[in-house]
Protein backbone atom coordinates (compact mmCIF):
# COMPACT_ATOMS: atom_id res chain seq x y z
CA UNK A 1 0.00 0.00 0.00
CA UNK A 2 1.37 3.25 -0.49
CA UNK A 3 3.04 4.98 2.42
CA UNK A 4 0.87 8.22 2.09
CA UNK A 5 -2.45 6.42 2.25
CA UNK A 6 -3.39 7.23 6.05
CA UNK A 7 -5.57 5.05 8.39
CA UNK A 8 -5.93 2.12 5.12
CA UNK A 9 -7.10 -1.27 6.88
CA UNK A 10 -5.17 -4.27 5.19
CA UNK A 11 -6.90 -7.11 5.21
CA UNK A 12 -6.42 -10.15 3.29
CA UNK A 13 -9.53 -11.83 2.55
CA UNK A 14 -8.33 -14.99 0.29
CA UNK A 15 -9.74 -14.31 -3.48
CA UNK A 16 -13.45 -13.48 -2.33
CA UNK A 17 -12.78 -9.66 -3.15
CA UNK A 18 -11.72 -10.77 -6.58
CA UNK A 19 -14.86 -12.69 -6.99
CA UNK A 20 -16.80 -9.86 -6.20
CA UNK A 21 -15.38 -7.77 -9.12
CA UNK A 22 -17.87 -8.58 -11.87
CA UNK A 23 -21.13 -7.92 -9.81
CA UNK A 24 -20.35 -4.27 -9.57
CA UNK A 25 -19.98 -4.21 -5.78
CA UNK A 26 -16.61 -3.54 -5.16
CA UNK A 27 -14.14 -1.34 -7.95
CA UNK A 28 -10.36 -0.76 -7.34
CA UNK A 29 -9.39 2.40 -7.66
CA UNK A 30 -6.20 3.69 -8.57
CA UNK A 31 -4.74 6.27 -5.57
CA UNK A 32 -3.28 8.77 -6.95
CA UNK A 33 0.65 10.38 -6.07
CA UNK A 34 0.63 13.13 -3.73
CA UNK A 35 2.54 14.79 -6.17
CA UNK A 36 -0.48 14.70 -8.97
CA UNK A 37 -2.07 15.69 -6.29
CA UNK A 38 -0.02 18.85 -5.24
CA UNK A 39 0.08 19.82 -9.06
CA UNK A 40 -3.57 20.18 -9.73
CA UNK A 41 -3.73 22.49 -6.48
CA UNK A 42 -1.12 24.86 -8.06
CA UNK A 43 -3.32 24.54 -11.19
CA UNK A 44 -6.02 25.65 -9.03
CA UNK A 45 -4.25 28.97 -7.62
CA UNK A 46 -3.23 30.18 -10.99
CA UNK A 47 -6.64 29.60 -12.29
CA UNK A 48 -8.12 31.48 -9.67
CA UNK A 49 -5.57 34.46 -9.78
CA UNK A 50 -6.62 34.53 -13.40
CA UNK A 51 -10.42 35.08 -12.37
CA UNK A 52 -10.94 32.15 -14.09
CA UNK A 53 -13.33 31.37 -11.38
CA UNK A 54 -15.51 28.20 -13.01
CA UNK A 55 -12.51 26.06 -13.70
CA UNK A 56 -11.11 27.08 -10.34
CA UNK A 57 -14.27 25.23 -8.78
CA UNK A 58 -14.08 22.63 -10.86
CA UNK A 59 -10.15 22.15 -10.21
CA UNK A 60 -10.92 22.29 -6.76
CA UNK A 61 -13.61 19.60 -6.86
CA UNK A 62 -11.35 17.51 -8.63
CA UNK A 63 -8.23 17.92 -6.26
CA UNK A 64 -10.97 17.16 -3.20
CA UNK A 65 -12.08 13.97 -4.96
CA UNK A 66 -8.49 12.86 -5.46
CA UNK A 67 -7.56 13.53 -1.76
CA UNK A 68 -10.33 11.53 -0.26
CA UNK A 69 -8.87 8.44 -1.89
CA UNK A 70 -5.70 9.26 -1.07
CA UNK A 71 -6.74 9.56 2.51
CA UNK A 72 -8.57 6.48 2.48
CA UNK A 73 -12.19 7.96 3.06
CA UNK A 74 -13.97 5.87 0.83
CA UNK A 75 -13.86 3.01 2.79
CA UNK A 76 -10.80 1.09 1.33
CA UNK A 77 -9.71 -2.29 1.86
CA UNK A 78 -6.50 -3.33 0.29
CA UNK A 79 -7.06 -1.03 -2.57
CA UNK A 80 -10.55 -1.87 -3.18
CA UNK A 81 -12.90 0.61 -2.04
CA UNK A 82 -16.92 0.29 -1.89
CA UNK A 83 -18.81 1.69 -4.21
CA UNK A 84 -22.43 3.23 -4.13
CA UNK A 85 -24.08 0.88 -6.68
CA UNK A 86 -27.61 0.73 -6.93
CA UNK A 87 -28.35 -0.68 -3.81
CA UNK A 88 -25.98 0.22 -1.76
CA UNK A 89 -25.87 2.09 1.87
CA UNK A 90 -25.98 5.61 2.54
CA UNK A 91 -22.77 6.96 3.18
CA UNK A 92 -23.32 7.71 6.50
CA UNK A 93 -23.13 4.17 7.39
CA UNK A 94 -19.76 3.76 6.00
CA UNK A 95 -18.70 6.80 8.19
CA UNK A 96 -19.97 6.03 11.37
CA UNK A 97 -18.25 2.13 10.97
CA UNK A 98 -15.55 3.04 13.57
CA UNK A 99 -12.44 2.93 14.12
CA UNK A 100 -10.34 -0.09 13.12
CA UNK A 101 -7.74 -2.16 15.18
CA UNK A 102 -4.80 -1.45 12.72
CA UNK A 103 -6.08 2.39 13.80
CA UNK A 104 -5.85 1.11 17.20
CA UNK A 105 -2.73 -0.33 16.96
CA UNK A 106 -0.97 2.14 14.53
CA UNK A 107 -1.73 5.71 16.56
CA UNK A 108 -0.52 6.55 19.71
CA UNK A 109 -3.71 5.59 21.14
CA UNK A 110 -5.54 5.49 24.20
CA UNK A 111 -9.58 4.59 24.61
CA UNK A 112 -10.45 8.14 25.73
CA UNK A 113 -13.42 7.93 28.16
CA UNK A 114 -13.17 11.54 28.94
CA UNK A 115 -13.28 12.33 25.54
CA UNK A 116 -15.95 11.29 22.72
CA UNK A 117 -14.72 7.22 22.18
CA UNK A 118 -17.96 5.58 22.33
CA UNK A 119 -17.70 0.66 22.26
CA UNK A 120 -20.38 -0.31 20.91
CA UNK A 121 -21.34 -4.04 21.44
CA UNK A 122 -22.53 -6.16 18.28
CA UNK A 123 -23.97 -9.12 20.13
CA UNK A 124 -24.93 -11.83 17.94
CA UNK A 125 -27.08 -14.59 19.34
CA UNK A 126 -25.92 -17.55 21.58
CA UNK A 127 -21.95 -16.62 21.23
CA UNK A 128 -21.33 -15.67 24.93
CA UNK A 129 -22.42 -11.84 24.47
CA UNK A 130 -24.51 -12.27 27.57
CA UNK A 131 -21.56 -13.06 29.81
CA UNK A 132 -19.40 -10.77 28.19
CA UNK A 133 -21.74 -7.52 28.11
CA UNK A 134 -21.99 -8.17 32.21
CA UNK A 135 -18.48 -8.36 32.07
CA UNK A 136 -18.17 -4.96 30.34
CA UNK A 137 -20.44 -3.37 32.63
CA UNK A 138 -19.49 -5.00 36.05
CA UNK A 139 -16.00 -6.14 35.87
CA UNK A 140 -13.85 -3.41 34.38
CA UNK A 141 -11.37 -1.71 36.57
CA UNK A 142 -12.54 1.96 35.71
CA UNK A 143 -12.10 5.81 37.52
CA UNK A 144 -15.96 5.81 37.83
CA UNK A 145 -17.69 2.32 37.17
CA UNK A 146 -20.79 1.91 35.69
CA UNK A 147 -23.67 2.07 38.39
CA UNK A 148 -26.08 -0.87 37.93
CA UNK A 149 -29.48 -1.40 38.93
CA UNK A 150 -30.87 -4.75 39.30
CA UNK A 151 -34.55 -4.14 39.14
CA UNK A 152 -34.50 -2.09 35.70
CA UNK A 153 -31.31 -4.63 34.36
CA UNK A 154 -29.43 -1.67 33.20
CA UNK A 155 -26.10 0.43 34.05
CA UNK A 156 -25.32 3.74 33.73
CA UNK A 157 -21.64 3.83 32.17
CA UNK A 158 -20.67 7.30 32.05
CA UNK A 159 -17.84 9.03 31.36
CA UNK A 160 -15.76 9.73 34.56
CA UNK A 161 -16.41 13.71 34.34
CA UNK A 162 -20.40 13.60 32.78
CA UNK A 163 -22.97 12.02 32.51
CA UNK A 164 -22.64 10.60 28.84
CA UNK A 165 -22.07 6.95 27.70
CA UNK A 166 -19.18 5.20 26.64
CA UNK A 167 -20.58 1.89 26.24
CA UNK A 168 -23.56 1.23 23.60
CA UNK A 169 -24.66 -2.42 24.44
CA UNK A 170 -27.28 -4.26 25.74
CA UNK A 171 -27.27 -3.45 29.52
CA UNK A 172 -25.50 0.07 29.16
CA UNK A 173 -28.08 1.64 26.50
CA UNK A 174 -30.61 -1.25 26.17
CA UNK A 175 -31.60 -2.51 22.77
CA UNK A 176 -32.06 1.04 21.52
CA UNK A 177 -31.05 -0.25 17.91
CA UNK A 178 -33.69 -3.23 17.76
CA UNK A 179 -33.14 -6.55 19.64
CA UNK A 180 -29.89 -7.70 18.70
CA UNK A 181 -29.06 -5.21 15.89
CA UNK A 182 -26.44 -6.42 13.35
CA UNK A 183 -23.63 -4.08 11.79
CA UNK A 184 -26.34 -3.06 9.22
CA UNK A 185 -28.55 -1.49 11.76
CA UNK A 186 -25.97 0.00 14.33
CA UNK A 187 -23.86 2.02 11.75
CA UNK A 188 -26.92 3.79 10.67
CA UNK A 189 -28.46 4.29 14.17
CA UNK A 190 -25.29 4.25 16.96
CA UNK A 191 -25.11 7.98 16.45
CA UNK A 192 -29.09 8.93 15.80
CA UNK A 193 -29.36 6.69 18.98
CA UNK A 194 -27.02 8.95 21.26
CA UNK A 195 -27.18 11.96 20.18
CA UNK A 196 -31.48 11.85 21.38
CA UNK A 197 -29.90 9.90 24.93
CA UNK A 198 -27.58 12.43 25.51
CA UNK A 199 -29.51 15.57 24.10
CA UNK A 200 -26.77 16.92 21.76
CA UNK A 201 -25.05 15.99 18.37
CA UNK A 202 -21.05 15.09 19.36
CA UNK A 203 -17.62 14.10 17.27
CA UNK A 204 -17.47 10.63 18.32
CA UNK A 205 -15.22 7.92 17.92
CA UNK A 206 -16.55 4.61 17.72
CA UNK A 207 -15.17 1.30 18.20
CA UNK A 208 -16.96 -2.10 17.31
CA UNK A 209 -16.76 -5.16 19.57
CA UNK A 210 -18.31 -8.80 18.94
CA UNK A 211 -17.53 -12.17 19.98
CA UNK A 212 -18.01 -15.30 17.56
CA UNK A 213 -18.61 -18.63 18.43
CA UNK A 214 -18.01 -22.15 16.44
CA UNK A 215 -20.53 -22.00 14.08
CA UNK A 216 -22.36 -25.75 14.78
CA UNK A 217 -22.22 -25.15 18.86
CA UNK A 218 -23.92 -21.96 17.39
CA UNK A 219 -26.68 -22.99 15.92
CA UNK A 220 -27.44 -26.15 17.91
CA UNK A 221 -27.73 -23.42 21.14
CA UNK A 222 -30.03 -21.32 19.32
CA UNK A 223 -32.00 -24.13 17.86
CA UNK A 224 -32.31 -25.04 21.73
CA UNK A 225 -33.13 -21.79 22.81
CA UNK A 226 -36.47 -21.47 20.21
CA UNK A 227 -37.48 -24.48 21.21
CA UNK A 228 -37.85 -23.78 24.87
CA UNK A 229 -40.14 -20.53 23.59
CA UNK A 230 -37.65 -17.69 22.37
CA UNK A 231 -38.28 -15.61 19.29
CA UNK A 232 -36.95 -12.70 19.14
CA UNK A 233 -39.70 -11.02 17.65
CA UNK A 234 -38.40 -7.58 18.94
CA UNK A 235 -35.56 -7.51 16.02
CA UNK A 236 -36.21 -4.89 13.48
CA UNK A 237 -34.71 -6.26 10.52
CA UNK A 238 -33.88 -2.94 9.32
CA UNK A 239 -31.83 -1.75 5.98
CA UNK A 240 -31.28 0.58 3.64
CA UNK A 241 -34.47 2.99 5.98
CA UNK A 242 -37.28 0.14 5.91
CA UNK A 243 -37.61 -2.90 7.87
CA UNK A 244 -37.58 -6.29 6.28
CA UNK A 245 -41.21 -7.43 5.01
CA UNK A 246 -43.50 -10.34 5.41
CA UNK A 247 -42.38 -11.44 2.19
CA UNK A 248 -38.75 -11.35 2.15
CA UNK A 249 -38.66 -12.87 6.06
CA UNK A 250 -41.70 -15.33 5.87
CA UNK A 251 -42.22 -17.04 9.60
CA UNK A 252 -41.31 -19.93 10.22
CA UNK A 253 -43.84 -21.18 12.20
CA UNK A 254 -47.87 -19.94 13.30
CA UNK A 255 -48.41 -18.88 16.70
CA UNK A 256 -46.48 -16.72 19.23
CA UNK A 257 -43.90 -19.20 19.21
CA UNK A 258 -42.39 -22.40 18.04
CA UNK A 259 -41.97 -24.08 21.05
CA UNK A 260 -41.14 -27.40 20.49
CA UNK A 261 -40.55 -27.45 17.36
CA UNK A 262 -38.03 -30.57 16.05
CA UNK A 263 -34.60 -29.77 14.67
CA UNK A 264 -35.72 -31.15 11.08
CA UNK A 265 -38.07 -28.54 10.70
CA UNK A 266 -35.69 -25.94 12.29
CA UNK A 267 -33.12 -26.83 10.02
CA UNK A 268 -35.76 -26.89 6.94
CA UNK A 269 -37.39 -23.08 6.94
CA UNK A 270 -35.45 -21.38 4.33
CA UNK A 271 -35.50 -17.63 6.16
CA UNK A 272 -35.10 -19.56 9.77
CA UNK A 273 -32.30 -16.96 10.49
CA UNK A 274 -30.32 -18.92 12.36
CA UNK A 275 -28.44 -20.18 9.29
CA UNK A 276 -25.18 -18.51 8.69
CA UNK A 277 -26.34 -15.73 11.28
CA UNK A 278 -22.67 -14.34 12.29
CA UNK A 279 -21.72 -13.70 8.64
CA UNK A 280 -25.21 -12.01 8.41
CA UNK A 281 -24.80 -9.53 11.28
CA UNK A 282 -21.70 -8.67 10.43
CA UNK A 283 -21.94 -8.19 6.86
CA UNK A 284 -23.34 -4.56 5.23
CA UNK A 285 -26.91 -6.26 4.05
CA UNK A 286 -27.41 -2.92 1.70
CA UNK A 287 -24.45 -4.56 -0.79
CA UNK A 288 -26.54 -7.48 -1.19
CA UNK A 289 -30.35 -6.34 -1.17
CA UNK A 290 -30.78 -5.96 1.93
CA UNK A 291 -33.27 -8.81 2.59
CA UNK A 292 -34.71 -8.84 -1.04
CA UNK A 293 -32.85 -12.16 -2.08
CA UNK A 294 -34.40 -11.64 -5.43
CA UNK A 295 -31.70 -9.13 -6.32
CA UNK A 296 -28.69 -11.01 -7.01
CA UNK A 297 -28.00 -14.70 -7.18
CA UNK A 298 -28.05 -17.12 -4.48
CA UNK A 299 -23.94 -17.83 -5.10
CA UNK A 300 -23.21 -14.39 -6.08
CA UNK A 301 -24.69 -13.01 -2.60
CA UNK A 302 -23.68 -15.34 -0.64
CA UNK A 303 -20.16 -14.05 -1.75
CA UNK A 304 -20.57 -10.41 -1.27
CA UNK A 305 -22.24 -11.42 1.99
CA UNK A 306 -19.40 -13.15 3.61
CA UNK A 307 -16.23 -11.13 1.99
CA UNK A 308 -18.47 -8.08 3.78
CA UNK A 309 -18.44 -9.84 6.99
CA UNK A 310 -15.00 -10.62 6.98
CA UNK A 311 -13.71 -7.14 5.76
CA UNK A 312 -15.75 -6.10 8.89
CA UNK A 313 -15.16 -8.23 11.14
CA UNK A 314 -10.98 -7.84 10.70
CA UNK A 315 -11.43 -4.12 10.77
CA UNK A 316 -13.32 -4.30 13.91
CA UNK A 317 -11.76 -2.58 16.95
CA UNK A 318 -11.77 -5.94 18.72
CA UNK A 319 -13.81 -9.47 18.47
CA UNK A 320 -12.94 -12.37 20.36
CA UNK A 321 -14.06 -15.94 20.27
CA UNK A 322 -15.90 -18.14 22.57
CA UNK A 323 -13.42 -21.03 22.60
CA UNK A 324 -10.74 -18.97 23.29
CA UNK A 325 -11.78 -17.04 26.31
CA UNK A 326 -8.21 -16.17 27.94
CA UNK A 327 -7.07 -15.12 24.97
CA UNK A 328 -9.66 -12.64 23.89
CA UNK A 329 -9.63 -11.31 27.38
CA UNK A 330 -5.68 -10.58 26.92
CA UNK A 331 -6.49 -9.01 23.35
CA UNK A 332 -9.19 -7.12 24.39
CA UNK A 333 -7.05 -5.35 27.77
CA UNK A 334 -3.78 -4.91 25.58
CA UNK A 335 -5.94 -3.36 22.67
CA UNK A 336 -8.22 -1.07 25.13
CA UNK A 337 -5.73 -0.54 27.44
CA UNK A 338 -8.57 -1.79 29.71
CA UNK A 339 -8.47 -4.07 32.89
CA UNK A 340 -10.83 -6.73 34.00
CA UNK A 341 -10.93 -7.40 37.10
CA UNK A 342 -12.13 -11.43 37.06
CA UNK A 343 -10.81 -13.69 35.14
CA UNK A 344 -13.06 -15.15 32.20
CA UNK A 345 -14.33 -18.80 32.48
CA UNK A 346 -13.81 -21.21 29.80
CA UNK A 347 -16.35 -23.52 29.32
CA UNK A 348 -14.82 -26.36 27.20
CA UNK A 349 -18.15 -28.86 27.35
CA UNK A 350 -21.38 -27.61 26.92
CA UNK A 351 -24.66 -28.76 26.07
CA UNK A 352 -24.73 -27.69 22.63
CA UNK A 353 -21.76 -29.55 22.21
CA UNK A 354 -22.78 -32.52 23.07
CA UNK A 355 -25.86 -31.86 21.41
CA UNK A 356 -23.48 -31.74 17.98
CA UNK A 357 -22.11 -34.71 19.12
CA UNK A 358 -25.53 -36.74 18.86
CA UNK A 359 -26.25 -35.97 15.65
CA UNK A 360 -27.39 -38.11 12.96
CA UNK A 361 -24.97 -38.06 9.71
CA UNK A 362 -27.17 -36.32 7.23
CA UNK A 363 -28.21 -33.71 10.47
CA UNK A 364 -24.61 -32.76 10.58
CA UNK A 365 -24.26 -32.48 6.40
CA UNK A 366 -27.24 -30.71 6.37
CA UNK A 367 -26.65 -28.38 9.36
CA UNK A 368 -22.96 -27.89 7.90
CA UNK A 369 -24.25 -26.82 4.36
CA UNK A 370 -26.33 -24.73 5.79
CA UNK A 371 -23.92 -22.62 8.06
CA UNK A 372 -21.26 -22.91 5.30
CA UNK A 373 -20.65 -19.37 5.54
CA UNK A 374 -20.22 -18.88 9.05
CA UNK A 375 -18.17 -22.08 9.19
CA UNK A 376 -15.45 -19.79 6.55
CA UNK A 377 -15.96 -16.81 8.45
CA UNK A 378 -15.14 -18.49 11.67
CA UNK A 379 -11.71 -20.00 10.16
CA UNK A 380 -10.88 -16.95 9.11
CA UNK A 381 -11.52 -15.06 12.41
CA UNK A 382 -9.43 -17.43 14.27
CA UNK A 383 -6.40 -17.33 12.21
CA UNK A 384 -6.89 -13.76 12.82
CA UNK A 385 -7.48 -13.83 16.16
CA UNK A 386 -3.91 -15.72 16.57
CA UNK A 387 -2.35 -13.60 14.44
CA UNK A 388 -3.22 -10.37 17.03
CA UNK A 389 -2.67 -12.66 19.73
CA UNK A 390 1.01 -13.35 18.54
CA UNK A 391 1.27 -9.57 17.65
CA UNK A 392 0.55 -8.00 21.08
CA UNK A 393 2.47 -10.86 22.86
CA UNK A 394 5.32 -10.14 21.25
CA UNK A 395 5.21 -6.61 22.29
CA UNK A 396 4.90 -7.32 25.67
CA UNK A 397 8.03 -7.55 27.67
CA UNK A 398 5.51 -8.55 30.82
CA UNK A 399 3.33 -11.48 28.99
CA UNK A 400 4.24 -14.59 31.00
CA UNK A 401 3.28 -12.38 34.45
CA UNK A 402 0.41 -10.53 32.59
CA UNK A 403 -1.07 -14.01 31.18
CA UNK A 404 -1.17 -15.71 33.96
CA UNK A 405 -2.39 -13.11 36.15
CA UNK A 406 -5.01 -12.07 34.20
CA UNK A 407 -8.53 -11.31 36.22
CA UNK A 408 -5.95 -10.20 39.19
CA UNK A 409 -6.92 -7.02 40.63
CA UNK A 410 -5.61 -7.12 43.96
CA UNK A 411 -8.03 -4.18 45.38
CA UNK A 412 -10.84 -6.01 43.39
CA UNK A 413 -10.37 -9.51 44.31
CA UNK A 414 -13.46 -11.37 44.77
CA UNK A 415 -15.89 -9.54 42.31
CA UNK A 416 -18.54 -12.04 40.69
CA UNK A 417 -21.32 -11.65 38.45
CA UNK A 418 -24.73 -10.81 39.45
CA UNK A 419 -27.48 -13.30 37.52
CA UNK A 420 -30.24 -11.75 35.37
CA UNK A 421 -29.99 -15.10 33.69
CA UNK A 422 -33.65 -15.55 34.96
CA UNK A 423 -35.42 -12.70 33.27
CA UNK A 424 -33.62 -11.15 30.21
CA UNK A 425 -35.02 -9.92 27.20
CA UNK A 426 -34.45 -12.61 24.51
CA UNK A 427 -35.49 -15.91 26.91
CA UNK A 428 -35.20 -18.22 29.42
CA UNK A 429 -31.63 -19.65 28.71
CA UNK A 430 -28.86 -19.59 30.72
CA UNK A 431 -26.55 -21.55 27.84
CA UNK A 432 -25.62 -18.47 25.49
Amino acid sequence: MPGDMHKNVSVQVDSDFALLLPSGVYEIKKMEPRSKIRTIIVFCLFLAIAGIIGFGYFCQDQANSINGNANGNGNSVGGITAMASKSSAPQNIIANAGLSYEDVLNDDFQFDMDGHDVMVFLHIQKTGGTSFGRHLVRDLDLKRPCECQRQRKRCYCFRPHRNENWLFSRYSTGWKCGLHADWTELTSCVDVELDKNEGETAKRRYFYISLLRQPIARYMSEYRHVRRGATWKGSRHWCLGRQATAAELPACYKGKDWLDVDLDQFAGCESNLAANRQTRMLADLALVGCYNKSSMPAHERDRVMLASAKRNLAAMAYFGLTEYQKMSQYIFEETFNLRFAIPFEQHNTTISATAVQNLRPDQKRRIDKLNSLDIELYAFAKTLLFQRFEHLKAKDINFEQRYANLGNIYFKQGVTEFNWDSNVEDGLSTDH
